[in-house]
């Protein structure tokens, strides 16, 4: 069950579509992965379908209209036998499924990236200077103990990892900032896949891995 979702404003802002581009995205993925969420977008958007649109008590659809309506609808829908690509990333011949929002974005990478341990990040481009990361944590793997210049925001997509915070499964929306010191690490026996952005480099805050800050911009960022 999800237990960590985008705020109401973060929600609002996504359905009217205000919402920061590079925000926008991680909400969008996880509002896919979301039903409690899907609910919370829907209401927003048909109360803003209700002050955009006032239809009076007498407006009858023709039966003209229906009918054009219908073959639009009928245009618009798959042929049979029309294939859909589920959205995914391979790590290592594993392939895994990915929120519908995701799925451009995963085709922009620039492929996987072994970092420490057994972290891997595969990146893209997202706004201006700002990267999006898939990050898979491997069974056992563990992120060396950091706090945040900025802000950074995680979806949790495939497996399960914890820090000192509590426990995050798939679905879950965690935002981390410079009031948190946390050592991420993963609890599946099959790792654990991710979605991750960050406005600045991670300060690596714990021993021998202080001496990685001069290299923390290749970090998720």
């Amino acid at each position: 069950m999800i237990k960590l979702h985008p705020t109401q404003q973060q929600l609002q802002k996504f359905a009217d579509g205000t919402i920061d581009p590079v925000m926008g995205l991680v909400v969008a993925a996880h509002v896919d992965m979301c039903e409690c969420c899907q609910q919370q977008v829907a209401k927003v958007e048909q109360a803003l379908s209700d002050d955009v649109f006032t239809i009076s008590e007498d407006t009858i659809l023709t039966s003209e209209m229906e009918q054009m309506m219908q073959t639009i609808m009928e245009s618009s829908s798959p042929s049979e036998g029309t294939y859909c690509e589920v959205p995914h990333v391979e790590l290592d011949g594993r392939f895994f499924q990915l929120p519908r929002a995701l799925g451009s974005f995963a085709k922009r990478t620039d492929g996987w990236s072994h970092l420490v341990g057994k972290l891997w990040q595969s990146s893209a481009l997202i706004s201006g200077d700002i990267k999006g990361h898939f990050v898979f944590l491997g069974p056992g793997a563990q992120v060396p103990e950091h706090t945040h210049k900025g802000d950074e925001v995680t979806l949790v997509i495939d497996g399960e990892f914890e820090d000192e915070f509590g426990l995050y499964k798939e679905g879950d929306f965690i935002v981390r900032n410079g009031e948190h010191q946390h050592t991420p690490k993963t609890v599946s026996a099959n790792g654990c896949l991710v979605f991750t952005i960050v406005d600045e480099p991670l300060h690596f805050t714990s021993g021998v891995a202080r001496l990685l800050n001069p290299f923390s911009h290749h970090f998720f960022s």
